[in-house]
């Protein structure tokens, strides 16, 4: 097998493994859990099932419709750029990660795009089923993305004597993220640390192979 192939499968195995994977824990927790409901697994690790409108570890910022538009063009921009540096025969571990990237993405994409439509609401008195009578919580492309690992590795209380934190509690890490966060944050950090004098050769080949 030539190494455009075999990039190829490698790409597709990765696509196919990281959605399975992060659906299936989203689904089950989705439908096995109450809204905001935690389980301890130790001291510093927690499934704690939340859900946000917004972009990756619970951030809210902009609108929902305008971010999950954005990120079906930006999932339909990097699918066209992996598929291309597929067809280049770019490094194996560069494609890992753009596929990672990719995945983590239409991950969270598929959340918003059909959760709200096939499960009812999550809340705290009521575990959401799949394909309700009478419909989802939200119409189409309106969905919340569900999140559920909760790393509170460090918890503690800044000193007094500290200016406007002083006395508060501090935790480290506080963000509350998923399966498809967390590939999209390796896929980047390894694309970065490996790979980041790559990026501008790729994107020169690709300019050069229109």
């Amino acid at each position: 097998m030539d190494k455009v192939k075999r990039n190829g499968w490698i790409a597709l195995s990765t696509i196919f493994s990281v959605l399975l994977i992060d659906q299936l824990i989203k689904i089950w927790v989705k439908t096995s859990m109450y809204w905001h409901e935690s389980i301890r697994v130790t001291d510093w690790c927690y499934i704690f099932f939340t859900e946000n409108n917004g972009m990756a570890f619970g951030m809210e910022i902009i609108g929902k419709l305008f971010l999950t538009s954005f990120r079906i063009v930006a999932v339909a921009l990097i699918g066209y750029y992996l598929y291309r540096f597929i067809k280049l025969g770019l490094k194996t571990g560069f494609i890992v990660c753009i596929s990672l990237i990719l995945t983590g993405a239409l991950g969270n994409i598929i959340d918003c795009v059909f959760y709200g439509v096939l499960f009812s609401e999550s809340t705290p008195g009521q575990i959401a089923s799949f394909l309700p009578k009478g419909g989802g919580y939200a119409p189409m492309l309106y969905g919340k993305v569900v999140d559920m690992f909760y790393f509170p590795l460090i918890e503690t209380t800044w000193p007094s004597w500290m200016p406007i934190v002083g006395g508060e509690n501090f935790i480290f890490f506080s963000p509350i993220f998923n399966f498809a966060d967390a590939a999209i944050s390796c896929g980047i950090f390894a694309l970065f640390i490996f790979y980041s004098k790559y990026l501008g050769e790729s994107y020169q080949l690709i300019k050069e192979n229109k």
